[in-house]
């Protein structure tokens, strides 16, 4: 559905906007005669995400041990038995 809007109107941009969100297309007029056709672009699919490579970094030899990835941080035990609030 086509809608016309009428540009030398002081509300036509909230109106355009608001009719090209909805998904119609706008025709903008001035004096009558048609300016420009305004249609929502379309929504572009997202694209395919690549499949994770085992060893893709290995290269950079980052002997990382694994108890870094496993093991509780210490620093966040810590904070554990602190109080939420701090004392005034």
């Amino acid at each position: 559905m086509t809608i016309q809007v009428d540009i030398a109107k002081q509300d036509a941009l909230a109106e355009l906007v608001a009719h090209v969100r909805a998904g119609e297309d706008v025709e903008l007029t001035s004096d009558g005669l048609t300016v420009a056709i305004v249609i929502k672009p379309p929504i572009a699919p997202e694209p395919p995400k690549a499949r994770r490579q085992l060893g893709l970094w290995a290269h950079l030899n980052l002997n990382i041990p694994a108890e870094v990835f496993t093991d509780p941080d210490p620093e966040l035990e810590a904070l554990m038995d602190d109080p939420v609030f701090p004392k005034a």
